[in-house]
């Protein structure tokens, strides 16, 4: 489906009064968007779960945290469509951001952040009233010519939500890396390591609603 701003949703699942709306990660460079594999991956496993849940995976236009801004409005423009009762955010990597960006959206109650780049420049009040869930691999890092985010980076804005009265937990998950899965030319969805745990992660948010 094409949404206001130009970009894409794919909508699957049951018609249940939760949608779980899914934003992917992003880059410096200003590239059109793409869909996420780390999101597909997770879903596949998620769906047979939750079999009434309403699944949003939204294509940014532009999907560059330089356009950080069009990303947040996409995902506003999300949320309206997917039309859930109540809302879960769930945001790989600069996604994570844009989730807590669009949180303040009125049928939002639960942000999930996998990975999730948090800035110390991103506001956090929008959270307020939300429930905010940080899963994070230990070993992810940016490296040369490889993506990731420190840790310690989404660990410092889970404790600034915290002090602003936001509930939640954050995880980290030992030995995994940036990431649940890949899409290798020619290869398909391919698991990263720990990829199963994120799974349970995930599935125990959505078993909170």
């Amino acid at each position: 489906m094409k949404l206001s701003t130009g970009a894409e949703l794919r909508i699957t699942g049951g018609e249940g009064p939760l949608s779980v709306v899914c934003m992917n990660g992003g880059q410096r460079a200003e590239l059109e968007g793409t869909w996420s594999p780390t999101i597909e991956w997770l879903l596949e496993r998620l769906r047979p779960r939750f079999p009434e849940v309403r699944f949003a995976e939204l294509r940014y236009r532009v999907k560059s945290w330089r356009r950080f801004d069009w990303c947040t409005r996409d995902a506003r423009a999300a949320i309206e469509a997917a039309g859930g009762e109540q809302t879960l955010l769930l945001g790989f990597s600069m996604g994570g951001g844009v989730a807590i960006a669009a949180a303040a959206e009125p049928s939002v109650e639960t942000v999930v952040g996998l990975a999730p780049w948090i800035p110390p420049r991103l506001p956090l009040e929008g959270l307020r009233g939300c429930r905010l869930a940080v899963i994070h691999g230990s070993l992810d890092r940016a490296l040369p010519g490889i993506p990731g985010v420190s840790p310690r980076l989404s660990r410092t804005g889970f404790e600034r939500a915290r002090a602003l009265g936001v509930t939640g937990d954050y995880t980290l998950i030992p030995g995994a890396v940036h990431g649940i899965a890949l899409r290798p030319l020619g290869l398909g969805l391919v698991p990263l390591p720990r990829a199963r745990r994120w799974v349970e992660l995930v599935a125990a948010e959505l078993e909170r609603g």
